[in-house]
């Protein structure tokens, strides 16, 4: 019988809980700010995991910064945070080894925003398109 979830995907949603928690409470970064952690992939050997974080922006975070230097300048901050969070990992966790941590930035919500917004944009043409056809029918008339 085969199992549901392998140990390496057990350990990845607990780190992913975890890691979320430290970033929350524990690391006062400001390069950081706030930092969501979307997903946590951990190798076989569960010797390394791969967090990826979406950085929330805030009135008055950085705003003389691009996105993408935000994003550079937080992952920067984050992997230079991350033996801190690996000491807090194992006062946490039960595990022999914890993973060496590497961040990620996730673009999968900017994405799904991005395409959300070109498709809302396309019913509200259709609409309006529809709209002035229904006018010209009528003028017809």
């Amino acid at each position: 019988m085969a199992k549901e979830f392998s140990r390496a995907s057990r350990v990845a949603q607990q780190l992913q809980r975890e890691v979320a928690m430290i970033l929350q409470r524990e690391v006062k970064d400001p390069r950081i700010g706030m930092v969501t952690v979307s997903d946590v992939e951990v190798s076989g050997d569960l010797q390394h995991a791969k967090v990826f974080v979406t950085f929330l922006n805030y009135a008055g975070q950085n705003e003389e910064l691009s996105e993408a230097e935000r994003i550079e300048t937080g992952l920067k901050g984050l992997t230079e945070a991350s033996g801190y969070i690996r000491i807090l990992l194992g006062k946490a966790m039960q595990l022999r080894v914890v993973p060496e941590l590497r961040f990620a930035y996730d673009r999968t919500l900017v994405e799904g925003m991005r395409i959300s917004n070109l498709v809302s944009n396309t019913i509200r043409e259709d609409e309006q398109r529809m709209h002035a056809e229904g006018q010209n029918e009528e003028a017809k008339d």
